[in-house]
């Protein structure tokens, strides 16, 4: 789901740039010395994952994993993903440095509203731990779509049927994500239960 350069309007790209300072400023705040072996880890899967293409008709999708880095790092997820984001756009062209705002805005935004709706559910146990890590992950994708599509249609209507396209073509990620999301913490919840300690407090 990146955004091209050459496609915003200067509205949308200084929205965008504003949005991921002040989300990465407070990520920032939040970060302790001791977390930034955790936060390299996930920064480093979410730079994986989105290199990971899935066939969809005529064109191809990518795992995301925002919503497991919001789960993990709440807040501080913003700095986390724009460090992927900008070398996947510096090695990789993906994207562009001039849409970085945006598109890091795009996926760091749900990473936050996942952590706000669904971290309290990761702590229990049971269906009901099932279920949030489930829904973090589908959700994830699910607002980063409408962000990615919000960003095109502010730009113009000629971009309306495009709009509508990411986020149906995404629909099969959703689930997917989910379910690898429900996997991770249910993995981590054994192995290493301190590791879902809420952060970006």
């Amino acid at each position: 789901m990146h955004i091209s350069e050459g496609v915003l309007s200067l509205p949308v790209l200084v929205s965008g740039d504003v949005i991921v300072a002040a989300g990465t400023y407070l990520g920032i705040r939040r970060l302790e010395e001791k977390d930034i072996p955790e936060v390299a880890i996930l920064s480093a899967g979410f730079f994986v994952a989105s290199l990971i293409h899935i066939p969809v008709g005529p064109s191809s999708v990518h795992l995301i994993l925002n919503g497991l880095v919001g789960i993990l790092l709440g807040w501080i997820s913003f700095p986390a993903i724009l460090l992927a984001l900008f070398l996947q756009a510096i090695l990789f062209q993906f994207g562009g440095l001039t849409t970085l705002g945006v598109n890091t805005a795009n996926m760091a935004l749900p990473a936050v509203i996942c952590w706000y709706l669904f971290r309290k559910g990761v702590r229990k146990e049971g269906i009901i731990f099932d279920i949030f890590s489930f829904m973090a992950g589908f959700s994830g994708v699910f607002f980063g779509a409408v962000f990615v599509a919000l960003s095109l249609v502010s730009t113009g209507e000629i971009f309306l049927n495009i709009s509508k396209a990411v986020i149906v073509a995404h629909l099969p990620v959703m689930v997917i994500e989910g379910f690898i999301t429900l996997f991770i913490l249910k993995f981590l919840k054994k192995a290493k239960p301190e590791i879902l300690e809420i952060k970006g407090r």
